[in-house]
């Protein structure tokens, strides 16, 4: 009904005085208001596999809360869709364009506006790169700890659009836990603040976390509190090989039943390893069957390391390598971060999921993804934060072909249910958008959609902001 409702008043909008782009330009600067085709193109999609994306009508790229304002207002008053942005890494599409839409690109609002040692706080535009921030902080003693792997590229805006994690959420979590308050420009132009600047605060319904992971449906984010840690020291990494998966996913077991926390736990199984050597030659023994590596930002990190050795061994490791120090610790984790652009030039097109299932369960998701990958004759690895349990089995596939293209995502529907099947969730990170709304009907079942409607009503009646995702 939402959609019937845009659309019957999108007919009328030829009646409106002026053009779309004539009514936003008396609130914007030329540059900021982009309508070449050509370019306006390249706005029109993240970097997901199989999301459509629509041609845009206009890309607005604001640089003050009050210009965020005066395109909602003209949006609302012509009933024209409008799709936020960050820096489009996203794998969900749902950055993507809609047809006749606004895009409204944040990436010019990139001011870190403090940063409050005693606090504990940084309060930031939404353009703010994720990588400059964490240096930003860094530098007077704190840590900001979500870290896509995208961070060097995601703005801060686009990592609570879709409520990002990374590989320190084993002992850090995820964006959700580090968003205090938020300001936020409401589909009609009202300016809203959610939250706090405090320690605590229990005021109301927590309508910050409501955004947090909203995708751009409720609002748009202009400003963030996000909360700070202390520095930590510098972690050191151990690398330890398995001849099972299910070994490796048994030692994940026991790290987390004996009271450990690491501050990385990541997994890569045979054929990641595999990819990875073909790329960048790194020497990983071709018969290791899944590469597990930790790591401790602890005073004694060496001791918590050989601790965490033993249970690696205990449950089967061929061989277990601790770093000395940094550096070596940097050369181990190398390979765990080349791990998609590696899966990614095996065929040259991927597509990554994000299932994330009990840490209990973790084994059997591996071992289901492998009979998926032999089912539909397809390459498929699997990187995973093995200590939260969420997987990124990515599928390989060549994209010019139309029946690998097929296999490739009805494996990728396959993993989804094998995920849900064993008690999980059908994204850990990426968010739903256009790639899983389907699914998330199915996750969250008929009276948990109509409740999430219901909300959607709430906050953009019109139906307007970022159509077409989630549901």
């Amino acid at each position: 009904m939402i959609m019937s409702r845009i659309e019957a008043r999108r007919d009328e909008d030829t009646a409106v005085p002026g053009n779309l782009v004539d009514r936003l330009l008396t609130g914007l600067p030329a540059d900021a208001v982009l309508t070449d085709p050509d370019v306006t193109v390249s706005y029109a999609n993240d970097m997901a596999s199989f999301c459509p994306a629509g041609t845009p009508a206009v890309v607005v790229l604001p640089r003050t809360v009050e210009q965020v304002q005066h395109v909602m207002r003209i949006a609302t008053e012509l009933r024209v869709p409008v799709v936020p942005q960050g820096a489009r890494t996203g794998l969900s599409g749902a950055a993507n364009a809609s047809d006749g839409c606004i895009v409204l690109s944040l990436t010019r609002m990139d001011r870190i506006l403090e940063i409050n040692p005693v606090d504990r706080i940084a309060v930031v535009e939404p353009g703010v790169v994720n990588a400059t921030l964490s240096r930003a902080v860094n530098e007077l003693g704190l840590y900001y700890p979500p870290d896509p792997s995208s961070w060097e590229m995601c703005t801060i805006g686009g990592n609570i659009g879709t409520a990002s994690g990374g590989l320190c959420c084993v002992k850090y979590g995820v964006t959700a836990e580090y968003v205090l308050g938020l300001e936020v420009v409401l589909a009609d132009g009202r300016l809203m603040s959610t939250g706090r600047r405090t320690a605590k605060g229990v005021a109301g319904y927590d309508l910050t976390r409501l955004f947090v992971g909203s995708e751009g449906s409720l609002g748009i984010v202009v400003q963030a509190v996000l909360g700070l840690r202390p520095k930590p020291p510098e972690q050191l990494v151990l690398a330890a090989e398995f001849a099972s998966g299910a070994a490796a996913c048994d030692a994940v077991c026991k790290i987390m039943e004996g009271g450990h926390v690491p501050s990385l736990l990541e997994l890569m199984d045979r054929t990641t390893v595999k990819a990875v050597n073909g790329l960048a030659h790194m020497g990983l023994p071709e018969t290791t069957e899944a590469l597990l590596l930790a790591a401790f930002d602890t005073t004694d990190p060496a001791a918590d390391l050989a601790a965490l050795g033993a249970l690696c061994e205990a449950a089967g490791a061929t061989q277990v390598v601790p770093a000395d120090d940094a550096a070596e610790s940097e050369l181990l984790l190398q390979a765990r971060r080349l791990s998609l652009t590696a899966l990614e030039a095996v065929k040259g097109t991927t597509m990554i999921d994000d299932v994330c299932v009990p840490r209990s369960r973790l084994g059997e998701l591996l071992e289901g993804t492998e009979r998926i990958a032999e089912k539909h004759g397809l390459t498929i690895g699997v990187v995973a934060h093995a200590g939260d349990g969420n997987t990124h089995p990515t599928v390989c596939f060549d994209a010019a072909d139309p029946d690998e293209s097929r296999r490739a995502r009805e494996s990728f529907d396959e993993i989804m249910a094998l995920g849900l099947e064993l008690g999980g969730t059908i994204t850990g990170e990426h968010g739903v958008g256009v790639l899983k709304k389907e699914w998330l009907a199915r996750e969250i079942g008929p009276v948990g959609v109509e409740m999430q409607r219901a909300v959607k009503g709430v906050f953009d009646p019109l139906g307007i902001l970022n159509p077409g995702k989630l549901f």
